[in-house]
């Protein structure tokens, strides 16, 4: 919901206030990842900001101007760096000048889409739609160390374009295992349960041995590639979690998305919400809409007066319309 916020205050100029912040949590209130991606929005929107501190769960931002330009960023730990991009993106892609952006902190962790999810599958959408977007991961940072950092080039467009994505098409699936800091026979034994349960051969599946890296770190990608989307799920590894029941989960997760046939995954279809609303339309077909999906929608309509309708299809399929029913079909 605060990214949300933030990124849709930038980009129509409507200040917010949010309560309440992570109070169900464990440790409520703002995180450091939070705390960066507030500090990083009022930066890119000459913003004032009230609340903005550790563990605060009232926060009010006041927008005055989006300005693009060179920005850096450091999460500090291993909180998503992935995440405090999606503070500032939407606004960025459509400011008067372009920008260069560095981000540190977690680039792989089990608590946001990885840096491969934004440059293989969500950029990829974004170019599709009209916007201009280069990224570059020049350290990994798994979790717990972080440490990781990437790069990210944005080029302003005058507009958002609608698109629709409907249909998957031909797929190809290919799996990359990869390990830092750690013994290769994990990746192996990960790579192994990948081939048994999505019937893969060896060529589509590859070990990779990180050097960039200031901590340990194992995480299983496995890529769906269809004709308008890669689809990237993921498994991490995880202390006193064998490499079999990592590279289970995340096959069980893909087995999912391969049997549904939709070109859209749970986690993109969150992130499809706001471009298609500024966008002003846009339609895709996806999995059951996940909590995180339904809360953004409400999210948005908060700020941007647009019908986003969730129909269910089949008891796997949905069809999520964004703006103007049939305007893109």
């Amino acid at each position: 919901m605060l990214r949300t916020a933030l990124a849709l205050s930038l980009v129509t100029g409507h200040p917010f206030r949010i309560e309440r912040i992570r109070a169900g949590r464990e440790k409520p209130g703002l995180l450091r990842q939070h705390l960066t991606a507030v500090h990083a929005a009022a930066a890119v929107g000459r913003a004032a900001v009230k609340g903005d501190e550790l563990g605060s769960t009232t926060l009010t931002f006041e927008p005055t101007a989006i300005e693009g330009g060179e920005y850096r960023w450091t999460v500090g730990t291993a909180g998503s760096a992935t995440l405090v991009l999606q503070a500032v993106l939407p606004a960025l892609i459509v400011a008067k000048t372009p920008s260069t952006l560095t981000l540190e902190g977690g680039t792989h962790n089990p608590f946001a889409p990885p840096y491969d999810f934004l440059a293989r599958t969500f950029v990829p959408a974004l170019r599709r739609m009209g916007a201009s977007i280069d990224t570059t991961l020049e350290r990994y940072g798994f979790y717990p160390a972080g440490g990781g950092c990437y790069r990210v080039s944005i080029t302003p467009a005058s507009a958002l374009q609608p698109i629709a994505l409907l249909e998957r098409g031909e797929i190809r699936v290919q799996a990359r295992a990869l390990v830092a800091a750690l013994p290769e026979g994990i990746a192996k034994r990960e790579l192994t349960i990948v081939r048994q349960r999505l019937r893969l051969d060896r060529e589509s599946c590859r070990v990779e041995t990180v050097g960039s890296s200031i901590g340990p770190g194992n995480i299983l990608l496995i890529a769906i590639e269809g004709e308008p989307v890669t689809e990237i799920v993921t498994g991490f590894g995880e202390k006193q979690v064998s490499a079999e029941q990592v590279a289970m989960r995340a096959c069980g997760e893909a087995r999912v998305l391969l049997d549904a046939g939709v070109p859209v995954g749970s986690h993109l279809a969150d992130q499809l919400l706001i471009p298609m609303a500024l966008a002003g339309g846009g339609v895709f077909r996806t999995l059951e809409p996940s909590r995180h999906t339904v809360t953004n929608a409400s999210v948005i309509r908060q700020f941007i007066d647009v019908p986003i309708a969730f129909d269910r299809e089949t008891d796997k399929v949905y069809r999520v319309s964004i703006g103007t029913q049939g305007r893109v079909s």
